[in-house]
């Protein structure tokens, strides 16, 4: 079922009761570093961040399954039909690194997006006559700290399933598994969600998930859509990546190195020290090699710092190209110090763009945002709104079981062969186990551009292709250990 917020309803503060719970040791600054590499473990995925499924998949378009969606009708004989569900209610939880190291708002996102979708939910019936009563729990960012909201959440909420996660140490993920605790549409921050089965991330997977290995025996693969996309579109044959002198931001360059030289980029390789970075010498290098495009392997608090070097030192690249982690309002105010910088700013991702109105679920994303938390308006992003399509995800399966769900039957919702699109929110993904890639695959992307004069000049994100379904390119799968 699809849905679009009643314009008579008035906002709520919240919708979730949050489980409490012990609160973990205060991660100090000085492991900054370390959250820069939980960070970073996102960084195979936001390299080539298309879906990568055969051609024919994104001309399945997922539909809804039946059911009869919202009202009332029926609530006196609904079923307890599993764990976490009665005849009025079902139990969903949520996990989130609200309060990590690296800040409120870097993981929060999703969390938003989710529990907008289900409060909208709610106010139109609910769900075969229940509603959906979320519990969240805030893990601290620590691994201790998710074990901990796992455990709480299972053992005594008794939750039904869990959606939308966005954790910085998804150290819980063993016991969410042996539970056959469905976790759908997570972000894939680490590897949990191509190793452990019933999880199921918001992007899909094709890896076994068999909980012995991640990936392929061990590898995982990252494909090169992203350097093959701003090489046609800009035409663009040399970058500059840059990199902290910490060994996951340099692994990860590492990575956006190989994926451009595969696209026959010639690459500049600039490193800075993590604490003391010296932005200006990046910047000179980067004019004297004339490097046309700019990756990073950095946080937010770098990158700004670098674009503010680019623009002192009058600097101009193509692209400065980020991901969907950064696809957000606060562009407006992280650069505000490098207009010139922030104009060049592009972000690509599996999802359409959150500013893209034409498309009615995006409005229906919109619409409940304003309702519901108003006070976000300067701080949407593009995981609000795919936290919302992972809502959207787990409603569906709940929906295709009618009125008496099981974990079973949405899980089987899950592994059909039939790539699902939450409503066109992302681009098609499935959890249809496949050989390790051998030859170029056909992966897709979405990808949009700041500029200060969209939005009558107040500034956005204006997305840069006609369909991200159709944004579509034959690319090599680069094998590598996580």
């Amino acid at each position: 079922m699809q849905l679009t917020a009643p314009p008579t309803v008035p906002p709520r503060r919240r919708a979730a009761d949050a489980i409490p719970r012990r609160r973990p040791a205060r991660v100090p600054l000085r492991a900054s570093a370390a959250a820069l590499s939980a960070l970073l473990a996102l960084a195979p995925a936001l390299t080539g961040c298309g879906t990568r499924l055969p051609e024919a998949d994104f001309t399945a378009r997922a539909r809804p399954s039946g059911g009869t969606g919202g009202g009332t009708a029926g609530s006196g004989t609904n079923p307890a039909s599993d764990t976490g569900v009665t005849a009025t209610e079902i139990r969903i939880g949520i996990v989130t690194s609200l309060t990590s190291p690296v800040g409120s708002e870097v993981f929060s996102g999703p969390r938003y997006g989710a529990q907008a979708f289900f409060q909208a939910l709610n106010d139109h019936g609910g769900l075969h006559g229940r509603t959906v009563k979320l519990v969240t729990c805030d893990d601290g960012g620590s691994g201790v700290g998710n074990q901990d909201c796992v455990h709480r959440l299972i053992d005594q909420a008794h939750v039904f399933a869990f959606v939308s996660g966005s954790v910085l140490d998804y150290a819980g993920a063993p016991y969410v598994s042996g539970r056959a605790v469905p976790d759908i549409g997570g972000q894939p921050i680490g590897t949990a969600y191509d190793r452990w089965p019933h999880l199921y991330g918001i992007y899909g997977s094709a890896a076994p998930r068999d909980g012995r290995a991640v990936g392929w025996n061990g590898t995982l693969y990252q494909s090169t859509e992203v350097f093959r996309f701003f090489k046609q579109r800009l035409g663009a044959s040399s970058a500059a990546v840059v990199a902290y002198n910490q060994s996951d931001s340099a692994r990860y360059a590492g990575q956006l190195k190989a994926g451009l030289e595969a696209e026959g980029y010639r690459v500049l390789l600039q490193t800075v020290d993590f604490a003391l970075p010296n932005f200006q010498a990046v910047a000179a290098a980067v004019r004297a090699d004339g490097s046309q495009l700019l990756f990073d392997a950095m946080d937010t608090r770098g990158n700004a710092a670098l674009c503010r070097a680019l623009d002192e030192a009058g600097v101009t690249v193509a692209a400065k190209v980020t991901n969907v982690q950064n696809w957000s309002e606060s562009v407006r105010t992280d650069y505000a110090s490098s207009p010139n910088c922030r104009n060049a700013l592009w972000a690509t991702s599996s999802s359409l763009d959150y500013e893209d109105e034409q498309y009615p679920a995006v409005r229906d994303f919109r619409t409940a945002m304003a309702r519901y938390y108003p006070d976000r308006a300067a701080r949407l992003s593009a995981w609000e709104l795919e936290g919302w399509a992972g809502a959207q995800w787990l409603t569906d399966a709940l929906d295709s079981c009618g009125a008496a769900p099981t974990r079973g039957c949405v899980e089987a919702f899950m592994n059909r062969a039939e790539p699902y699109d939450a409503h066109g929110l992302i681009l098609p993904a499935s959890f249809v186990p496949r050989p390790p890639p051998t030859g170029p695959t056909r992966a897709c992307l979405n990808a949009a551009r700041w500029q200060d004069s969209a939005q009558g000049g107040r500034g956005g994100w204006v997305t840069q292709v006609p369909a991200m379904t159709e944004n579509c390119f034959d690319v090599p799968q680069l094998p590598y250990k996580p």
